[in-house]
């Protein structure tokens, strides 16, 4: 930083001796040019008045006009050079100038860093961490080596402090007293930092963010505490969401053997189910299912009773007899699973999806603009021609894994009106742009922040990590105190927001329940929800887990 005010205070010195010079030089040429010249005898200070007057195209008329054609481009390239001034003086000289004044602005030095966890260099994979810190109100500093990205971060209330690592590393004076240290830089750079760190004594946690697995060993070496690759991690997410086979669709569905399934259905808005409530439907009446919840904005909804409202464009997540929901299917559409997945984008996320989904034996259609080894079919995903011949319509789902988050909104608008009953799953860099996704079309968008922001919560704020997506189980329990009560009349999902889905009684089965069915004792219930309604269900209704055989 001193070497560039330096340069700044140089170039004023500069301007500030040129222009008179200048003056004084084109003054004298003007004296002697009106004197032997025009025949015009004028003084020095004269001289110097014209010369300022044409340099600084103020103006002036009590010269002209001259006769001599030397006079003439001695006044002609005065002008110019006049001109030439007044287009560099800003750009060249006064600009930088105040730009480095500016600078001085951002802090070049930590400041004290007890109880501070120190972040080196930012970018997308904070995103969410950062916001997290903001709302929990924990100290962090920044240290960003990007003068423009700096003062973004300031503007934002963060803590910053600008400077180049390599040409000053004694800007991390008084880190041996930080919290920890995350290194958010390129794998190069976050090597340097976690170096100088521990050579000034740091002995805490030094958490690095890597782009290439093959680094973590030598980062581990030269100190690290833990190496994380959020990109490699953001992939598996997307392969489990796209793949069952990675993923199944609900935990402990093969207790229920053949006689029970889930299926989920999306619900279009022209459906007769859209805008319904559960009340006013009764499907578990009428076709013997039951509604665990439904996909929105890629949040699992708990259904929680008859007024739970089903929203179009939903993904509704149905239980029950094989017979049972396809009659629901009539009503909505059903989503299909058979057809190859397809991957748009081949880079280091789609890579590592397609590598997850071919490790679990799916088959898969790669898009990618670059006609590299691994990709099936060359073209853009946003024209329709590209999305034809890899047969998307016929996809069991469809993963954008493109880099850019502009390309990615877009995208997803294209292949939603292009298929509109394919799961669309997609990767995003930026949380903010989270939104814009599912209002453009995706069912589930998985950014980079919330892959590396539930990490480092879990090291640095003590926090379990967020799950991705909230997870159906299916679990068998005693009867408990729903003993003597009518399984779907007990208000059960309206107090714990699980359902019950079978009943077993010796060897017979119950999938659907007349008006006189009720729980016996000695009955083994089949329960389906989210982690957390199970568990509230076994609070609810003491109910215990139950050996049996399966069915």
């Amino acid at each position: 930083m001193r070497q560039k005010i330096q340069r700044s205070t140089w170039r004023l010195i500069v301007l500030l001796v040129s222009m008179p010079t200048a003056v004084l030089i084109f003054g004298g040429l003007y004296l002697l040019a009106s004197t032997y010249l025009e025949g015009k005898p004028i003084d020095f200070w004269s001289s110097l008045e014209w010369a300022s007057e044409t340099l600084t195209t103020t103006g002036y008329g009590a010269y002209a006009p001259w006769k001599h054609p030397v006079m003439i481009l001695l006044v002609i390239l005065t002008q110019f050079i006049g001109m030439f001034f007044l287009v560099l003086i800003f750009p060249v000289y006064v600009l930088p100038y105040i730009e480095e004044r500016f600078e001085q602005r951002l802090p070049h030095a930590l400041p004290p860093m007890a109880g501070r966890v120190l972040f080196y260099r930012y970018g997308p994979a904070l995103d969410s961490l950062l916001e997290e810190f903001q709302r929990l109100g924990s100290a962090f500093v920044i240290l960003e080596e990007d003068m423009l990205l700096a003062r973004s971060l300031r503007d934002r209330g963060y803590s910053v402090v600008f400077g180049n690592l390599d040409e000053d590393p004694g800007i991390l004076a008084g880190v041996e007293q930080a919290q920890a240290v995350v290194t958010n830089a390129d794998d190069h750079a976050n090597a340097t930092c976690i170096l100088i760190v521990r050579e000034r004594g740091f002995d805490g946690p030094i958490y690095a963010l890597a782009d290439n697995p093959l680094y973590r060993p030598p980062m581990l070496k030269v100190g690290a505490s833990a190496v994380f690759t959020p990109t490699h991690v953001l992939g598996a997410a997307l392969a489990a969401r796209a793949s069952a086979r990675i993923s199944p669709p609900a935990e402990g569905l093969h207790l229920l053997g053949t006689q029970v399934d889930l299926t989920e259905f999306r619900i279009r808005a022209d459906s007769p189910l859209a805008g319904q409530r559960l009340g006013e439907l009764r499907l578990g009446e009428r076709y013997g299912v039951s509604v665990i919840g439904q996909w929105r904005g890629g949040h699992f909804v708990v259904a929680k009773g008859p007024d739970t409202r089903i929203e179009p464009g939903v993904i509704l997540v149905v239980v029950g007899a094989h017979a049972n929901l396809a009659q629901v299917e009539r009503l909505a559409t059903t989503i299909h699973r058979t057809g190859p997945i397809v991957v748009a984008g081949y880079g280091t996320v789609g890579g590592k999806v397609v590598e997850m989904l071919r490790d679990a034996h799916e088959l898969t259609t790669v898009i990618d603009k670059q006609p590299v080894p691994g990709v099936d079919v060359v073209g853009n995903v946003l024209e329709h021609a590209t999305l034809d011949q890899a047969n998307v319509r016929a996809a069991s789902a469809v993963v954008l894994a493109l880099n850019n988050d502009s390309e990615g909104v877009f995208a997803t608008a294209v292949v939603r009106d292009y298929a509109p009953e394919v799961p669309l799953i997609v990767r995003v860099n930026r949380a903010p742009n989270v939104a814009r996704l599912y209002q453009a079309g995706a069912d589930f968008a998985l950014s980079l922040g919330q892959m590396a922001g539930e990490i480092l919560a879990y090291h640095l704020l003590g926090e379990q990590a967020v799950a991705v997506e909230s997870r159906i189980k299916f679990v068998r329990l005693a009867a408990g105190a729903l003993a003597g009560l009518h399984p779907w009349r007990a208000g059960v999902q309206e107090r714990t927001g699980a359902a019950v889905v079978a009943v077993q009684r010796d060897s017979q089965v119950f999938v659907t329940f007349d008006e006189s069915f009720r729980v016996r004792p000695a009955d083994l219930l089949f329960v389906c929800g989210t982690l957390s309604s199970l568990d509230q269900y076994g609070r609810e209704f003491q109910a215990m887990p139950a050996e049996g055989p399966r069915l």
